[in-house]
């Protein structure tokens, strides 16, 4: 069958991101040795997370989504050594006001 003539293509929308996540938060004095002290957005928080994450090798070898914490880290996961990926987001949101 040949294909129909004059078929209309969706337009895809651009996503745009929530309000929520682009309001500047100020980071804790603890998660500001890791991020900087200035006020910066949710999404910009784990851009620089996983900037220092991957710099210093801190991702587990075997298992991607676990991070293994040095001494800046382990202060900003509540002491443990290893968190996955998903449980960061929620210790570091305990750091942003």
């Amino acid at each position: 069958m040949p294909a129909k003539k004059g078929a209309k293509k969706k337009v895809a929308k651009k996503r745009r991101p929530s309000a929520a996540f682009m309001k500047p938060m100020q980071p804790s004095a603890i998660l500001s040795e890791v991020v900087g002290s200035k006020a910066i957005p949710r999404t910009e928080v784990t851009k620089k997370l996983w900037a220092y994450i991957k710099k210093n090798k801190l991702q587990d070898k075997n298992k991607r989504t676990m991070i293994n914490a040095d001494d800046k880290l382990r202060a900003v996961f509540g002491g443990k050594r290893q968190v996955s990926m998903f449980e960061m987001t929620k210790l570091v949101s305990k750091h942003l006001k």
